[in-house]
């Protein structure tokens, strides 16, 4: 359900043309989110490559900004899990601002914590990432579960920032695609994105009473 669309007509400029990208490194991913679209680029040497970009439709999204716990990345993780994948959602939490609660939350409902989940139409591990979107997300092995959580993560904030902060419009997004919530002007009319938006929520809202 993923709207994407060329950003640019010939699809390469001159890394001189965005200097705020600080580019560091050849091949980094840089997403980008403004009120009117999300572009993702690829920079290698000094060249960029414009990925794809989303475009909001015309009327402006109703959004109810669920708080600033969302972005509480020091949070501590209380739901039972290994270790190791409990130190990995911290990292990623930490990483790109998303309270690890959340990233937890999407991934037991995603793959219930399997690393080698694979889904009907091709969505992988932890975080069931599809692969253009984890390439979008400079995820180099899909199914390495740091990587797979990494991005995941980075995808969620890329969500919340671009729908202020709306749990419910950035759980559609992630389970729809941002296309699918811009179409329908909210959360989609499938059956199985409304009941994945009440599960995560219940499942992070949850968790957050346990922590107090």
């Amino acid at each position: 359900m993923l709207v994407a669309t060329a950003a640019f007509a010939d699809g390469r400029f001159s890394a001189a043309d965005v200097p705020r990208a600080k580019i560091r490194q050849p091949g980094k991913i840089v997403i980008r989110n403004s009120g009117a679209a999300i572009t993702a680029y690829r920079f290698f040497g000094n060249i960029r490559e414009a990925l794809f970009s989303l475009r909001s439709s015309p009327a402006p999204l109703r959004t109810t900004p669920f708080g600033p716990v969302l972005y509480d990345s020091n949070a501590r993780l209380s739901t039972r899990m290994p270790t190791y994948l409990s130190a990995m959602f911290t990292e990623a939490a930490r990483t790109h601002g998303v309270d690890p609660r959340l990233v937890a939350a999407v991934a037991s409902r995603e793959s219930a914590f399997n690393v080698n989940a694979r889904s009907s139409v091709g969505a992988c591990g932890l975080m069931q990432l599809m692969p253009a979107t984890a390439r979008f997300l400079g995820v180099g092995d899909i199914f390495d579960p740091r990587e797979n959580v990494l991005g995941g993560a980075r995808y969620l904030r890329t969500l919340l920032d671009t729908f202020d902060g709306d749990l419910d419009l950035t759980l559609a997004a992630y389970n729809a695609g941002p296309g699918a919530v811009q179409k329908y002007g909210g959360v989609p009319p499938y059956r199985e994105t409304q009941n994945y938006v009440k599960s995560v929520r219940s499942a992070y809202e949850s968790a957050l009473r346990t922590s107090f």
